[in-house]
C-alpha cells in the first residue's frame, strides 16, 4: 500500500531552540523519500523519527543558509556508511555549488554511494517518473533560493457500478485500464477522471510569482511563516513570510492542507500562528508544525 506523508524533523529558523531543531522534512511519496532542507542535527532527528538513510532517494535544498543545509554533511556520510543500495540525487541552487562541495566533503570518510548532483539554475521540471514530476521555482531571498513541487499525473478512477453494468470483472478490469477499451467498451465508459495529487515546499522567501506558482491548487503546501504579522517589516527586510501572508497564499491558491513551519526563536506561542492564519481567511486543513510530527498528504479528491 502506498504511503504519502510528511515527516517533520525540525521547525526552527536561524536559531534552534530547546523544542525546535533546525529545519528538516521528509516526504514519503509511495516508495520514494524526499529529504528537504536538512539543517544541523537532521541525522539525529531522522533517528528519533524512525527515518533511515535507506529511505532517501532525493535531497532537495532550497538555498545555502546554514539552517537549511548544515546537516548535509552528516546525512551524506550516513548514506555512505549505510551503503544505501539505490541512487540518491541531490538538487540545490547551482550558484551554491561551492557550498555543496564543502559539505559533501567536509571530513574524511569512505565514499561507497554515488550521489548524483543535479543543481538547479532555472524554473521548470527536474525529474519525471510514473509517479510524479518534480519541478523548481525561483523564490525571493537575499541568496538564490528555489522552492519545489511534486505533481502526480492525472489518471482514471474505476467505477464499480459501471464495470458491473458492462460485465467487466476480474483480470478484464486491468486489461481495459492498460488497453483503453475492451469489447467495444471504452475506459471512459467505466471510469472517471482522477486528479493527481500536488505537494509544494516553500521556504525562505518574500512574496513573489514563484510562491504562487508553487502553491497553486496544492493538496499540501509546506511553507515558511518565520514571523507573525506584527513583524511584517522584519519579514520583508530579511526575505521571509508572515503567518498571514502564507495563509493568504494558500487561500488564494486553493490549498487543501496548509503546513506552517520555520518559526523565529522570538516566538514561543504556536497558537498565534494558527490564529493569524485563520484571520487571513484560510479555511482548509491547517497544521502548525512541531518537531517529529507526521502529517498525511490528503487523499485524492
Amino acid at each position: 500500500m502506498s504511503v504519502r506523508e510528511l515527516v517533520v524533523l525540525g521547525t526552527a529558523s536561524q536559531v534552534p531552540t530547546r523544542h525546535r531543531n533546525h529545519n528538516g522534512y521528509l516526504l514519503r511519496w509511495d516508495g520514494e523519500g524526499f529529504l528537504f532542507d536538512p539543517g544541523e542535527g537532521t541525522q539525529r532527528q531522522m533517528l528519533r523519527a524512525g527515518v533511515a538513510a535507506h529511505d532517501l532517494n532525493r535531497i532537495c535544498v532550497t538555498h545555502f543558509h546554514g539552517d537549511h543545509s548544515l546537516g548535509l554533511a552528516g546525512v551524506i556520510q550516513r548514506i555512505n556508511l549505510d551503503k544505501v543500495p539505490h541512487p540518491v540525487t541531490a538538487h540545490y541552487p547551482r550558484s551554491g555549488q561551492r557550498f555543496f562541495d564543502r559539505l559533501r566533503y567536509a571530513t574524511a570518510y569512505r565514499e561507497t554511494v554515488g550521489i548524483t548532483e543535479a543543481p538547479v539554475d532555472t524554473d521548470g521540471p527536474l525529474a519525471t517518473t510514473a509517479s510524479y514530476t518534480l519541478e523548481a521555482r525561483r523564490l525571493s531571498h537575499p541568496v538564490e533560493s528555489y522552492g519545489y513541487r511534486l505533481t502526480e499525473p492525472d489518471g482514471r478512477r474505476m467505477l464499480p457500478e459501471r464495470l458491473a453494468a458492462h460485465g467487466i470483472k476480474g483480470p478484464d478490469v486491468g486489461r481495459i485500464q492498460r488497453e483503453g477499451s475492451l469489447g467495444g467498451v471504452s475506459l471512459e465508459d467505466v471510469s472517471e477522471a482522477r486528479r493527481g495529487q500536488r505537494f509544494a515546499f516553500v521556504m525562505d522567501t518574500r512574496l513573489c510569482d514563484g510562491v504562487h506558482a508553487l502553491a497553486d491548487d496544492c493538496d499540501m503546501l509546506v511553507i515558511e511563516s518565520t514571523f507573525l504579522d506584527d513583524d511584517m517589516e522584519l519579514a520583508i527586510e530579511h526575505g521571509h513570510l508572515t503567518a498571514g501572508q502564507a495563509a493568504r497564499v494558500a487561500r488564494d491558491a486553493g490549498v487543501r492542507h496548509l503546513v506552517l513551519t520555520h518559526f523565529s526563536q522570538r516566538y514561543s506561542e504556536p497558537d498565534e500562528f494558527e490564529r493569524q492564519a485563520r484571520a487571513a481567511g484560510f479555511e482548509g486543513e491547517l497544521t502548525v508544525a512541531h518537531d517529529l510530527l507526521r502529517v498525511p498528504v490528503p487523499k485524492r479528491r
